[in-house]
Formats: C-alpha cells, structure tokens, sequence
C-alpha cells in the first residue's frame, strides 16, 4: 500500500488503468512528479495485458497501488474507491478520478455495451460523487457525433451515433450528467477520436493487422469505398496530456459540464493511413470504388465476413511461423467500421479554452512504426516490417 507521507501531491484513482490509454497516462503521471499517489483499478492484471517490461514495472512504484476490480460489480467498486487510513492517517479523499473503463472492442452484443459501458459510467459516477473529488474526468468517444465529410465536428454538432459501443457511450454521457445533476459532481467529458500509438489494440491496429495479413498472402490490400473516407485520429499522448489539462484547470476557466473533442489537426483518412502501410510492409494498397462498394452493402454483412475470414489464416500463419502463442491482436474488422461512415471531428476547443496544445499535430509514418515496434517487442506482432 503507498504511503502518501513521503511526498505532497494529488491523489488519483484511474479506473481502467491497464489498457493502452491507461498504462500510458500512468507513465504520464509519474513523469510528472505531481502525485503522492496513485490507485490503478482494472479487471485486468498488468501481468497479463502483454505489457512490456519497463510498463508492468510502472506498478511497482512506490506511490502506485493496484486494485483488482470488475467496476460492474457493487463489491468490486467498493474496492476501487475504498478509503484507506495507512495512506495519510486518514481517510482519502482522491483529488481526481479518471475513468477509461469500457468495452472496447467492435463487434459485441449490445447488452455489453450497456453493461459495461454506461452503466459501468453512471456507477463511477455516482461513487465519484459520494467520495467528492474534486474532478471526474469521462472518456467518451468522437464516434457519437452524425457521420457527414463537410465541416468537423464541433462539441455541439448533432449527435448519431453509428456503432453499438458509441451508443452506449453516448449513453453514458448522459447517465454521468444525470449523476451530477443529482449531487453536484464537478466532471469533464472528453470524446477522443481514434486513438492509436504504443499498446492500441482496437485503433488503428486492425488495419496494420490487416497490411501484415497481405504480406503473407502477397496481393493487394483493398477496401470498400474511397480513399477518402475520414478516420480522424489522436496520439495516446495527447489523450493522457489533455486528461490532465482538464482535470486540474480551475472551475471558473473550465466549468463542469464541459465537453471537449480530442483530435489532431491532420484530418487523417483511410488514403493517409494505407500509404503508410504500404511503404511500413511494402504492399499495394487500393479501393475498390464507389460503384462496387454500393453493390457491396446490399450484402455487407456477408462481404465483411469473407474478408475476415480471408485474414485469418494468413495472420495465425504469420504468428505461428514467429513463434507467437497469444495475442490480443487481430486483423478482424467489424461491419460497422468498414461501412461508409465518416468520423470528421474539430479537436480546436481545448487547445482555446485551456492551456493544453497537441504535441502531435498530425499522424506520420514514424508513429505507426512506432506503435508497430511496441508490439513486437511485446512478442504480439511479427517482426515483419522493411527495413
């Protein structure tokens, strides 16, 4: 258990703290300096969420504490926002609560999103509240705004969301809404566009998936629709830098209630990230054109399954001809991403309103390589890229 006598700081509690987002503003926290101390809840160990070394070695710190917990369950909140007296001599009090738990994955029933994203969200909330932190801070998703390819999306753009995850999490914006309504809770949602860089699992890692799926099998990587179909995109350093801007800005700058998108400014879109593949594994990317792809969505869902079955194969080739026995990495593309959606979002209000800037204005090759790299080193990626 830490002990918050050794050094003054804010105390933070990360709910989901052991996913990409988590370990990474974990590491961001303790670069900082700024904490006494730190409780990570997860349902998830760190030792078997394929973390590297220097990453699980983040839980030793001596400020970091990690809890257990399935933040569906009465008991297990509980143990994630219990007090605990050998802190500080007294009851703590956490300055800040960050929650990154949810259902990530694409593809899933319905019923777990709503499980395990809003209300998993509205019982956060509502132990935020009764603790009284100073600031809850929700991690929502750009994905809840109306798909559209002719002005950004500002925070007050109209809300459609497009994917059974989004809707639940736009659901669970409103359930947090509701909790402070009720008790005054003082929370921040933020709604990051896609997220990737070290650790992405559900970003853009299917597609780069999918790229190493081509190596092995030697044709020309195609999808459905056009080069321009926009995937917005934001740096996991970003989102953990912007999750601290907002939780510690004064109330009178950043009123609670606030709502702000996180998007770089390089208006990424499937042509950006597939030229970017194609030089990393040295394949041919294409699309199939709008044409085929309309005939295509009268019977998408059959479509999407051939191409994941196509993928498959080659990617377990690939991981067994490497010697890799697990990995939470998959080439598997879910219908609601490969459709003709477009996820166009304005990331300017936070840089306006708060002291926050990007440090990663826009998506290059280097990132995705790097992201590339984690993984292989984790031994959950082939070692498969160009030299």
């Amino acid at each position: 258990m830490p002990n918050s006598n050794t050094a003054p700081g804010f105390r933070v509690l990360i709910l989901g703290g052991t996913g990409m987002v988590g370990r990474s503003f974990l590491k961001y926290l303790l670069d900082l300096g700024v904490c006494s101390c730190i409780r990570v809840a997860d349902k998830l160990l760190p030792q078997i969420s394929f973390m590297l070394p220097e990453q699980e070695a983040l839980f030793d710190n001596e400020i970091v504490e990690f809890v257990q917990a399935d933040l569906t369950k009465d008991t297990h909140l509980d143990r994630a926002f219990k007090h605990a007296a050998d802190w500080d001599g007294e009851r703590l009090i956490f300055d800040y609560v960050f929650n990154l738990a949810a259902e990530t994955r694409y593809g899933q029933a319905v019923p777990l999103y709503e499980s395990r994203c809003t209300e998993l969200s509205k019982l956060c909330a509502q132990r935020a509240a009764q603790i009284k932190c100073r600031r809850y801070v929700e991690v929502s998703t750009a994905l809840v705004y109306k798909s559209q390819a002719r002005t950004a999306a500002a925070e007050d753009y109209k809300l459609n969301p497009w994917t059974s995850q989004s809707t639940a999490k736009l659901a669970a914006e409103e359930e947090v809404k509701k909790v402070a309504a009720a008790t005054g809770l003082n929370y921040i949602i933020l709604r990051p566009a896609i997220i990737y860089g070290p650790a992405d699992v559900n970003g853009l890692m299917p597609r780069i998936v999918c790229a190493a799926a081509y190596v092995e099998l030697k044709e020309t990587m195609k999808f459905l629709w056009d080069a321009g179909i926009k995937i917005n995109t934001v740096h996991v350093s970003d989102v953990c830098a912007a999750m601290w801007t907002v939780a510690h800005t004064n109330r009178e700058r950043v009123p609670s209630g606030e709502v702000f998108n996180l998007c770089d400014r390089g208006d990424t879109d499937v042509g950006t990230v597939n030229s970017f593949l194609s030089e990393l594994f040295g394949i041919k990317t294409g699309f199939h054109g709008t044409m085929l792809s309309n005939v295509a969505r009268l019977r998408l869902a059959d479509v999407v399954d051939i191409a994941n079955d196509k993928h498959l194969k080659p990617w377990d080739t690939l991981c067994k001809s490497n010697n890799i026995d697990r990995t939470p990495l998959s080439p598997f593309m879910s219908i609601e991403l490969l459709d003709s959606n477009h996820l166009y979002v304005n990331g300017s209000k936070i840089e306006r309103d708060t002291d926050f800037r990007y440090g990663v204005p826009t998506i290059q090759k280097q990132h995705l390589e790097e992201s590339i790299q984690a993984a292989i080193e984790s031994q959950i990626f082939p070692p498969i890229l160009q030299k």
